[in-house]
């Protein structure tokens, strides 16, 4: 490995390698490798002889591409070397981590591609070659109505056992959830029956510890995220075929956009009703499972083009909530 680097410093960094070696999975010790391998190639191609200036280091992080949260890893992975190489008496400039900020963007379904959405889930086909997932064609449905009916990410959907699921009240247990925030997510009277008739349909109303959504009829193992995704990817490519272009940042039409499809049209139908913003925005935070109203805000203000009214009075609520403060220093 180290006749691929090739500037002054790769003996430093084979030895920072080796170090970090011993204490990372594969995975994580060849993301930190590649990173080091780029930063050789950057220093060798500037001439780095015997010293890292800041002029050096600002200008690697200004030709860094990607989101900001993958620069900013890079920036770390390289900064810890630098601290590692001082025990050399080598010269270095440490740089600040730069700030991570929110870039992703979500796909807004129109109203129309969700009606087509359900319409082809409602009638996908058996895989007659599936040894795995061959009851998807089923559960998909269903899959996609919980997540657009009650705004629910797609780890803890598929996560749900018969134990969790209420129909008498109509609610849903959330206990396998992000961040461990257990919750009671009530459901439309609507969806309560479709999930009622779906476990009768899969007769497990009777196994508590049944999974809603399990791999075949007997298996104890629920469906992956990974191939809920590939089995929607198959409705909106090969059914629906949405003409997109993936722009940056975007991960295009997915599993996750149903649940900002959730918050938006919570939030118009609550402002339609006149319920006051700050009784209906913690609630909303708190039926979603979200750890402040800062995530909520993240959700709604990808909706700004469609929704502009709603973000501003969320804006004016959270300033305030949570009013600035000024002091000297």
């Amino acid at each position: 490995m180290i006749y691929s680097l090739k500037s002054n410093l790769k003996k430093e960094m084979y030895d920072f390698l080796t170090l970090r070696k011993s204490t990372m999975s594969k995975s994580c010790y060849d993301h930190d490798y590649q990173t080091l391998k780029d930063f050789d190639n950057y220093l060798y191609n500037a001439k780095c002889f015997d010293k890292i200036t800041e002029n050096l280091i600002l200008g690697w992080i200004e030709n860094l591409k990607g989101k900001s949260s993958t620069i900013a890893n890079k920036v770390i992975i390289i900064k810890k070397f630098l601290e590692f190489i001082r025990g050399y008496d080598i010269e270095v400039f440490l740089p600040e981590i730069p700030r991570i900020h929110d870039d992703y963007e979500p796909y807004i379904f129109s109203d129309g591609e969700i009606e087509q959405l359900f319409h082809y889930a409602d009638r996908l086909e058996k895989f007659v070659r599936a040894r795995k997932n061959h009851l998807l064609h089923i559960e998909m449905p269903m899959i996609l109505r919980l997540m657009y009916g009650c705004g629910l990410r797609i780890g803890e959907t598929l996560l749900l056992q018969m134990k969790d699921v209420d129909t008498d009240a109509g609610i849903l247990t959330m206990r396998k959830t992000k961040g461990n925030k257990h919750r009671f997510v009530p459901m439309h009277p609507s969806l309560n029956v479709i999930l009622r008739d779906y476990c009768l349909a899969l007769a497990i109303v009777s196994t508590p510890d049944a999974f809603l959504f399990p791999v075949t009829e007997k298996s104890s193992e629920a469906v992956s995220p990974q191939n809920a995704g590939h089995k929607f990817d198959y409705i909106i490519e090969n059914k629906i075929a949405i003409n997109y272009k993936r722009k940056k940042h975007e991960r295009g039409p997915c599993l996750h956009c149903l649940r900002h499809i959730f918050v938006f049209k919570s939030f118009k139908q609550s402002e339609s009703m006149d319920v006051r913003i700050d009784d209906m925005v913690p609630f909303l935070s708190l039926y979603l499972g979200h750890n402040s109203l800062k995530e909520t805000e993240k959700y709604l203000k990808f909706s700004s083009h469609l929704y502009p009214e709603a973000m501003e009075l969320f804006e004016n609520f959270v300033q305030d909530t949570f009013p600035e403060v000024t002091y000297e220093k």
